[in-house]
């Protein structure tokens, strides 16, 4: 019998009629068993280079493609995790969604993500539609504070890690940044430059990182023996218009503030607006945002920030999740990761008045 391979007519033919080339087929025409075709195909060791070539010159002459349906059923999952995230427009979070998504396509796993919109009743129905398709785990940046929804789901089976902020009322997985720490250091390299009056704009008190940060604020202030006067201090929405009244007040309190520690990208980049629309002669206004955010480096003077890795958090959130899938045991991790001040100049600045 003649071995020859078959060309386009004839895969096409074989499409036509719902056959497709199996395991078996591979092993006759690579002269191998079937178990040495699976090893190649599942990339597992102990075939020799020389066999491996003869495999995969047998599956591509065949258009052979491996049966992942079938594979994924008999291990009982479907080979997806979810992410859920408090906004896919948010600057912050494209790093760490392509790290998630990174590291679920080397696991052969497809990765589905939804925005919250920082809702929790949205949060709360795109985690459960995701387990009602059976997704084998989830990455979640938690927009309310109450998960025990999750806990029929996680007792389930569905591996969770909990993102950015940790879960509420629950026990589960979490990879956080350093928020206490990383504001306590801004607000320290404030005072070390001689700020005494330094404001705070955080965002909505009710979300674990913005509660840390004003932690770590008052932490450096009452560290430095200084007092905080309520003008100084706002948390709340992000939008601009907030923002904006919240920096005006600081700035025309009564003391008014010779500094200012922005919260997150979004508040720092309103804050730059404001300071930029002062009329002359304003004195100057040193500024520490936290998080690092596009051109904050091109920006004159270019503005000092207290970076955090997002594409790390999403990486060792997403590497946790697979180590658990991959039956991984234990109690819940919680792993917090530095963060980095970046002195620029705008947080150099020193206080124009006593």
């Amino acid at each position: 019998m003649t071995d020859t391979a078959p060309g386009p007519a004839d895969r096409t033919t074989a499409r036509r009629y719902g056959t497709r080339p199996t395991m078996k087929d591979v092993a006759a025409r690579a002269g191998v068993g079937l178990k040495t075709v699976s090893r190649v195909v599942n990339g597992e060791p102990g075939v020799t280079p020389d066999t491996e070539r003869r495999v995969q010159e047998a599956i591509t002459a065949l258009g052979f493609r491996r049966n992942d349906s079938a594979r994924i059923l008999r291990k009982g999952r479907t080979a997806s995790i979810g992410l859920v995230l408090e906004d896919l427009a948010d600057p912050f979070y494209g790093p760490l969604s392509r790290a998630v998504e990174e590291v679920a396509r080397a696991h052969g796993a497809l990765l589905i993500n939804g925005s919250s919109a920082e809702d929790p009743d949205r949060e709360q129905e795109l985690v459960l539609a995701l387990c009602a398709r059976r997704v084998d785990g989830l990455v979640v940046i938690p927009a309310g504070g109450d998960h025990r929804y999750l806990a029929p789901e996680i007792a389930a089976g569905v591996a969770t890690v909990f993102v950015d902020r940790p879960a509420g009322r629950i026990d589960a997985d979490a990879v956080v940044s350093d928020s206490f720490g990383g504001a306590r250091d801004a607000v320290a390299h404030l005072i070390a430059h001689g700020h005494r009056r330094i404001g705070f704009l955080g965002d909505q008190p009710g979300i674990h990182t913005a509660a840390e940060r004003l932690r770590g604020y008052r932490a450096a202030m009452a560290g430095a023996g200084l007092p905080v006067d309520d003008a100084w201090v706002s948390l709340g929405p992000t939008d601009p218009a907030r923002v904006r009244a919240a920096a005006t007040a600081a700035l025309e309190a009564a003391e008014p503030v010779t500094a200012l520690f922005a919260g997150n990208n979004r508040v720092t980049v309103t804050v730059v607006r404001v300071l930029a629309e002062r009329p002359a002669p304003a004195p100057p206004v040193a500024l520490v945002g936290f998080d690092d955010f596009e051109l904050a480096d091109l920006l004159s003077p270019a503005v000092t920030v207290v970076a955090q890795d997002a594409a790390q958090l999403g990486r060792t959130a997403a590497d946790l999740l697979f180590r658990r899938l991959d039956g991984a045991g234990g109690e819940p991790h919680r792993v917090v990761l530095p963060t980095r001040l970046i002195p620029r100049g705008s947080g150099e600045l020193p206080p124009s008045a006593p």
